[in-house]
């Protein structure tokens, strides 16, 4: 009998494009979610009067081979949005494919989106890429972070096999602020002396509208402990935290002290955690 050479067949295609926008009473609405695949927002939530709450679902619950997540969100003027996810996103095994997470954010005058997702997660074998995106316009405000998990450190299983492509980029006007590139092909790639070093987590904060004064200030947040490495720089008014370490639940919680300790600053109300992080 001849060898089949057929193709395996494609993973899920997903899309969603979700805008939002001020009503004449300033409170901001979901005024478009179009979706196509399993990718979805709940029930847009208001705990706060003029910021949406969203929070994003991918129902297959992992990633595989041949899957393509593509995200794209427009805060629109003087809106204001709050995005997260409700669980960790996995990306299981390859098959032989490549499974694409991709994500637009805009961000109009005025406006501002705070993106804040549990970890990704990169079972051993995985094959994947990884894209955001962030568009600013000159007075648009961002806060946001990224945390991998390369492996399953609490199995004590490397990604040994499988690879990662991660880029992170952030423009205002067009002009770049922030690039950012991760490239594991091999496993010597994990413990490179100018890369991670053998730590299984790393995640990145990014917030813009910082001064010198607020870097000072949050670097006394910084857990010191011998199994983890972090740091904050400021560029103009980009403020970037670093996390290395082996621990999602040490990175997040870093990352949400640092957005309590900024939104009061920079949005004028206390920090109002999504509702799906306390189930």
């Amino acid at each position: 009998m001849p060898e089949c050479t057929a193709e395996p067949p494609p993973g899920w295609q997903a899309r969603l494009e979700l805008d939002f926008a001020p009503d004449r009473r300033n409170r901001t609405l979901l005024v478009r979610n179009r979706h196509h695949g399993p990718l979805l927002v709940q029930r847009p939530l208001y705990p706060e009067q003029d910021t949406c709450h969203a929070c994003i679902l991918h129902p297959p619950g992992g990633v595989v081979a041949g899957d393509r997540l593509r995200l794209d969100v427009r805060v629109r003027k003087r809106g204001g949005a709050l995005l997260t996810t409700p669980g960790a996103t996995r990306f299981y095994r390859s098959a032989g494919g490549t499974a694409v997470q991709e994500q637009r954010l805009r961000i109009e005058a005025g406006g501002c989106l705070e993106w804040l997702p549990q970890e990704n997660i990169l079972f051993p074998g995985a094959e994947v890429r990884l894209a955001t995106r962030i568009e600013l316009a000159a007075d648009g405000c961002f806060m946001g972070w990224e945390v991998l998990c390369l492996g399953l450190p609490a199995n004590g299983a490397r990604m040994e096999s499988g690879s990662l492509l991660a880029t992170l980029a952030l423009d205002r006007d067009e002009h770049p602020l922030l690039r950012e590139r991760l490239q594991i092909s091999a496993e010597p790639d994990l413990d490179r002396p100018t890369g991670l070093r053998g730590h299984p987590v790393t995640g990145t904060f990014i917030a813009t509208g910082c001064d010198r004064d607020m870097a000072a200030g949050l670097r006394r947040l910084l857990p010191v402990r011998a199994n983890m490495t972090g740091g904050i720089t400021l560029a103009g008014d980009l403020l970037v935290a670093r996390y290395l370490g082996h621990s999602t639940m040490e990175a997040l919680s870093l990352f949400r002290n640092l957005w309590a300790q900024l939104r009061p600053v920079l949005r004028g109300r206390a920090a109002c955690p999504p509702r799906i992080w306390a189930t």
